[in-house]
């Protein structure tokens, strides 16, 4: 992480001082020794042994300066000798740029660059770094509902011929492979990516969207025409709009202040956040503070805060004792049909819910609704290849967890008020489905659970408990 400090002292040159500075001393609690930071400064304040021929007066103030950079093992990045003022006659090195040890290995270049000149006495400085980005990867939000059905069929038509048989568990990780590629290429062609809405701002209205709407429509007829005329009645339309959303922004604002003045406690809020909060800077969205358990100490850094949860939720996990439960020998012959059917493949995604969370491949349930005509037969091959050869495939092991903050707590700062929800590939819980919905015909069927097991039974209701609990 690198620290840029960019300081201005307001000062005279041709002046000495000998008060303390608020700024050096500000600077002197900001400076840390242990990471990488970069100060530029403009501190109007002149070192006789900077530049000793024709110098501006020397002043006191630069050696608290001195002291302060020192102590924050800072060193400077300029040559000694390079003149950053020219005034009167005059010549001094008053621009500075100081760095860390770490920073001044990756130093291109630090000099005066005159083809940057600003009409001015104090000469432009250029710092040239060499450091390594990390490319942060934007959230993705499909339009799943304006999607375009017939391009995901045609393009399926033309790319999902998979004809193979899988004989081993190689070919049948390729399938899955190829298909999941298929799919993530057809949903960047067919789906549009979701815009912020203006409906979602308090102050638009109609008129808004009426203004709007003109304006582009007169850019458009000014890129087919190409005339001053039209130029000319674009700008003055566009001077127009804005004039509109700069008066409804401005009523929506004084009704808000109506609202807030007729209401009493909610005045007082407002005037304590103008007084202490409006003029700050906004704050970065972070991670709560957190505790293991009441007694234990709250924990702030960021490495505590992962042990509190990977403790929590990823523990190690430990065998169940059974000890207690009294042996016993069912002898039961159980026949059914092991092999899955595109009547099953296509119930059970068409009973799946379309509009749910998407997995870490960002393939929705939807998706594959409405490419069901085009992968039913792919997919009923891979599941009976996955009951054949008893398998499960690696893709359909990897999920996506997420921690979530439980509702209507009182605050969030105990590990139990968070839970997890994981994300499956979708093409994993059609298979899941298929088999659970399997397991359940077969122990209901063969009466496998007594009359007392009532949680997480088909058609069994409370009424029916009670009916039992009282007969």
């Amino acid at each position: 992480m690198l620290r840029l400090l960019n300081v201005y002292n307001l000062c005279s040159l041709f002046t000495t001082f000998t008060e303390k500075s608020l700024i050096i001393s500000h600077l002197n609690k900001l400076l840390k020794n242990d990471c990488k930071q970069l100060i530029i400064e403009d501190f109007n304040l002149h070192h006789s042994h900077w530049r000793e021929w024709r110098c501006f007066t020397h002043h006191t103030m630069i050696d608290t300066l001195l002291n302060v950079i020192t102590n924050a093992r800072l060193k400077l990045l300029l040559k000694s000798d390079t003149i950053t003022c020219k005034a009167y006659s005059q010549f001094t090195m008053i621009d500075l740029v100081f760095s860390s040890k770490k920073i001044q290995f990756m130093t291109c270049k630090c000099k005066i660059w005159i083809n940057l000149h600003q009409r001015l006495n104090h000469l432009s400085i250029i710092t040239k770094l060499c450091l390594q980005t990390i490319s942060v990867q934007l959230s993705i939000q499909w339009l799943w509902k304006k999607m375009n059905t017939e391009a995901l069929s045609a393009y399926l038509q033309i790319h999902l011929s998979l004809n193979h048989s899988l004989d081993n568990k190689t070919m049948m990780n390729d399938r899955v492979c190829k298909i999941i590629k298929v799919l993530q290429k057809i949903i960047e062609k067919s789906i549009f990516l979701t815009k912020s809405s203006n409906q979602a701002r308090d102050f638009w209205n109609q008129s808004c969207f009426e203004v709007i709407m003109k304006s582009r429509w007169l850019q458009i007829i000014w890129k087919t025409q190409d005339t001053l005329k039209v130029w000319n009645e674009y700008l003055k339309y566009n001077d127009h709009k804005n004039k509109i959303i700069q008066q409804m922004k401005c009523a929506h604002f004084r009704s808000q202040m109506h609202e807030l003045s007729e209401a009493f406690k909610s005045i007082w809020c407002f005037a304590k956040w103008a007084r202490i909060e409006s003029q700050l800077s906004k704050k970065l969205s972070q991670f709560s503070s957190l505790k293991w358990s009441d007694i234990d100490h709250i924990t702030t850094t960021f490495k505590k805060k992962i042990e509190i949860l990977q403790e929590k939720f990823f523990f190690s996990s430990s065998q169940a004792n059974v000890n207690n439960i009294a042996e016993s020998f069912i002898s039961l012959t159980v026949s059914f049909n092991s092999r899955i059917t595109e009547d099953e493949v296509k119930q059970i995604i068409r009973w799946v819910k379309a509009n749910k969370a998407s997995d870490a491949l960002d393939i929705s349930n939807r998706a594959l609704q409405a490419s069901l005509a085009e992968l039913i037969s792919v997919l009923t091959s891979l599941f009976n290849a996955c009951i054949t050869h008893k398998y499960h495939l690696k893709q359909f092991k990897k999920t996506q967890t997420i921690i979530l903050c439980k509702l209507k707590k009182s605050d969030y700062i105990a590990s139990k008020t968070y839970r997890l929800i994981a994300l499956l590939n979708i093409m994993s819980k059609v298979l899941k489905s298929i088999m659970i919905k399997r397991l359940n015909d077969i122990v209901e069927t063969y009466c496998m659970l007594s009359n007392a097991q009532m949680r997480a039974r088909c058609k069994w209701f409370m009424i029916l408990m009670l009916d039992l609990l009282i007969n």
